[in-house]
């Protein structure tokens, strides 16, 4: 593989070289049908849930793998805050990709909501990480 001169090493890259910007996002009342039909439309494996509790805002994320896993008793009546399984760990879009990749495994997600200054910028999953380690060559 020859790589891309456009994207800088997995040493040297930070989670801006490497991110999906935008969020794809519900509330947590959102049927889990729902959200499984956004990610299969959307090709994304994650979807953000935010919604307010009292007078703050709280998110959380669904993965793939909570669709999965809410799949083996059914979906039917499920929402998303129900199936929000998955850890929500954010990092700025300065952070050095290694730093993330080890929150990755740290906390066991392949995904990381990215924020700029308190809102949600973007989303990087291990499958960003991976292809900084397979083509990251600047």
């Amino acid at each position: 593989p020859r790589g891309s001169y456009l994207m800088p090493a997995f040493e040297r890259a930070t989670v801006a070289d490497v991110m999906r910007p935008g969020v794809m996002s519900c509330a947590p009342d959102t049927p889990l049908l729902t959200v499984a039909q956004t990610m299969a439309t959307h090709h994304v494996h994650s979807v953000v849930v935010a919604g307010i509790t009292g007078d703050r805002l709280v998110w959380g994320l669904v993965s793939d793998m909570d669709i999965v896993r809410a799949a083996q008793s059914g979906i039917e009546g499920l929402t998303a805050g129900d199936a929000a399984r998955t850890e929500l760990v954010t990092v700025d879009p300065s952070t050095p990709l290694t730093e993330a990749a080890k929150l990755m495994d740290e906390h066991g997600t392949a995904h990381l909501l990215v924020t700029s200054n308190g809102q949600p910028a973007g989303v990087i999953s291990s499958l960003d990480v991976a292809g900084a380690l397979a083509w990251g060559r600047a």
